[in-house]
């Protein structure tokens, strides 16, 4: 298996002054109302719906996910809730993983939810009808991870082993670029689909010899049972989307906007309160505040919202790998799905106010 591999470049601009002055000049200027470079009008739907005293829709199902912060900041300050008051009811569901939140966008459960910037690729090829409308983070969130007396030391130390992934997920696809990087491929390896909680358990427990593994469950792991990570590297990760189904935002794009706006709210107060964000993350991942601490420094936050060229670059190395895997059916599936993935107005005219 060959894989293509690009050269990505990683920007971690400071766009938490951005929030700031964006949202100062918006409250100088226009009495804090949405930016004027909406695509597609979602920021005039926005302001219909809490001008007029009514939104789209009564309801707003939405997930949060230990893996995307954000989302946690969002759920416990209230944003959602405060912004749409009682004319919207919003009703929250966990996704265990990105193939989990894609489960719940295709059957409808949700109408937002969290994934990596893979598997929402991966979802759009097969027909999935979502677009990404916010990128929540550029996190470190997956490592090759094996036992603390394992002798394994190198990734070529893997062949004829058992590693755990979840398929569908960015870690699964970590494993497949780490292999291929280190003259392997799938078939030189036993992979054991199970979902991340378990694929821990199962490293722990030495039913597997290794693990690709998923924060905050993979730096728990570390700190209580003493695993290691054997192979990091950034650049084979895909991005945090924040995905949504299309009928939602045809149906509800004043909704989808205040999603998007209680987002970056979020993303400007998770910058400046890194420790709380931490005990946020403690708490509903059930983790020491220690680890939570791990893994808020291995997240970055501080990216511009907007889907666009650096989520392109990277989905670009990922789409031949869901072809070669035999997870989509061609290359043309990928890059149809990649052209229409990305709906980048609603970031564009995000308030933070």
């Amino acid at each position: 298996m060959t894989f293509r591999t690009s050269p990505t470049t990683r920007t971690r601009a400071s766009w938490a002054g951005g929030l700031a002055l964006a949202a100062a000049s918006a409250l100088l200027l226009t009495g804090c109302v949405a930016g004027e470079d909406a695509g597609t009008g979602s920021a005039d739907a926005a302001g219909t719906g809490a001008s007029d005293g009514g939104w789209s829709t009564d309801t707003l199902d939405i997930d949060f996910a230990t893996y995307n912060p954000l989302s946690l900041v969002v759920k416990d300050q209230g944003y959602l809730e405060d912004a749409l008051g009682d004319g919207v009811t919003v009703t929250w569901t966990q996704s265990a993983g990105s193939n989990k939140a894609n489960e719940l966008l295709r059957a409808g459960a949700v109408d937002v939810g969290s994934t990596a910037g893979s598997a929402a690729l991966l979802a759009r090829s097969n027909g999935s009808p979502i677009k990404t409308i916010d990128v929540y983070s550029q996190p470190e969130w997956s490592a090759l991870v094996v036992p603390g007396d394992s002798t394994v030391t190198e990734v070529e130390g893997l062949r004829g082993k058992t590693i755990a992934a979840t398929t569908g997920t960015d870690p699964y696809f970590f494993l497949l670029q780490a292999l291929d990087q280190a003259g392997l491929s799938a078939s030189d390896v036993t992979i054991q689909n199970l979902q991340h909680a378990d694929g821990r358990a199962a490293l722990e427990n030495g039913s597997v010899d290794a693990w690709s593994g998923l924060d905050p469950i993979m730096a728990a792991s570390e700190a209580e049972s003493g695993t290691k990570l054997l192979y990091r590297n950034v650049d084979f990760l895909s991005f945090g989307f924040l995905n949504a189904t299309e009928s939602f935002l045809e149906a509800s794009p004043d909704v989808a906007q205040v999603v998007v706006d209680s987002y970056e709210k979020a993303r400007a107060w998770a910058l400046e309160n890194p420790d709380e964000t931490a005990a946020i993350l403690a708490e509903a991942a059930a983790i020491d505040p220690a680890v939570a601490t791990t893994v808020i420094d291995r997240t970055h936050l501080d990216i511009d919202p907007a889907p666009g060229a650096d989520q392109q670059a990277v989905l670009s190395t990922v789409g031949p790998i869901l072809v070669e895997s035999g997870d989509v059916p061609s290359q043309d599936d990928v890059d149809a799905a990649l052209d229409s993935l990305f709906d980048d107005s609603y970031a564009k005219a995000a308030s933070t106010s």
